[in-house]
């Protein structure tokens, strides 16, 4: 018999791409599109549905919209409020999107889920782990926000794009006359129109209180519109008249205030993470030489990994790095394989 696949559609080119190659390999396909949220001017689930009748596949649309607030949009929010800058994406793939596939899938007798990410698993024997690997492409390479994926997902996740680069997937998918083979890839968060503080204001209740910019000594340099509105590193936006470019340094959310610095005064060796996934790595006893990443799309830097007394993950870096943010994710490689990766606190 054949195996049959579940495969998560976004109503993108990767994710039609990814159902075709499963096809055309055997596997018994169906497509599913989780109902995250309602974005009018979308035609991600037109797309998404048009793809299935033209594969002649089955189609599920179930309704995850309360779930989807509960795990992203309000931990987006909450994370703001802390005075982090947090990744939407992570938490998705995390807590919603990839986990409810997954949980469909074994509800439902599938043998596999698969997703549109350019990335790779592969079963290790000598460690008896399933890893997370880099996509072909590397400059649409998406491990970084898979980071937090389980055993038991990986186990069962076939990511068929992964091999492939972005001008071969957007060729079969032209070859195939799929609606979405020239589509655009999305670049902001999925589900805000406009920017995000407008979106904090506006949907999740939180006030916008003006407050005071201040420099390292304290002093007051000017008004902002709101703490919430900015983060580490930001320079542009800050409505400042100021005799040097001054950059976001750190928030007190307690008080309102925003710290503004140097672009020297931004720069960090050691980066700490917490509630880590040691997802291909298992774990690290010891000091271990690693590359790794303190944003998405940042390139690969020299460090050394760690695990201090407190459980937490951390880099000393060779190098210094520029704004690392909290709220994002520490993220490390050897090689090709993603060996862990954390939300950053300090």
């Amino acid at each position: 018999m054949k195996k049959k696949a579940l495969v998560a559609l976004s109503g993108g080119v990767d994710s039609a791409v990814a159902a075709y190659l499963l096809l055309k390999e055997g596997y018994d396909v169906t497509g599913i599109m989780l109902r995250l949220y309602d974005k009018p001017d979308s035609t991600d689930a037109y797309d998404a549905q048009e793809l299935c009748r033209k594969l002649n596949i089955d189609f599920l649309y179930p309704d995850y919209r309360q779930q989807f607030k509960a795990e992203v949009i309000d931990r987006f929010a909450s994370s703001y409020l802390a005075g982090e800058t947090p990744n939407p994406c992570v938490d998705c793939n995390r807590y919603v999107k990839i986990p409810f596939v997954y949980d469909y899938a074994v509800n439902n007798g599938f043998d596999y889920i698969a997703t549109g990410h350019y990335a790779c698993v592969k079963y290790d024997p000598d460690s008896d782990r399933y890893c997370l690997l880099k996509g072909l492409d590397k400059t649409k390479d998406q491990s970084y926000v898979l980071y937090n994926l389980t055993q038991n997902i990986l186990s069962k996740l076939l990511l068929p794009v992964g091999r492939l680069s972005k001008d071969e997937v957007r060729r079969i998918a032209a070859e195939q006359g799929f609606v979405n083979a020239l589509k655009r890839d999305s670049q902001d968060i999925c589900f805000i129109n406009g920017n995000y503080y407008d979106y904090l204001r506006d949907n999740c209740g939180i006030i916008l209180e003006p407050g005071d910019f201040l420099d390292l000594d304290g002093r007051v340099l000017g008004k902002h519109k709101g703490a919430v509105c900015y983060t580490r590193g930001q320079r542009k936006g800050l409505g400042l008249a100021l005799p040097q470019p001054m950059y976001v340094l750190s928030k007190d959310m307690v008080n309102n205030t925003v710290t503004l610095g140097l672009s020297e005064d931004l720069f960090s060796s050691l980066v700490t993470a917490e509630d880590v996934n040691f997802v291909s790595a298992g774990e690290i006893k010891e000091e271990v030489p690693v590359m790794a990443r303190v944003r998405y799309n940042q390139p690969e830097q020299k460090g050394t990994a760690y695990v201090n007394e407190e459980g937490n993950l951390c880099v000393r870096f060779d190098s210094p790095q520029r704004a690392v943010t909290q709220g994002q994710s520490l993220v490390l490689y050897s090689g090709e394989m993603l060996l862990a990766g954390g939300k950053i606190i300090s």
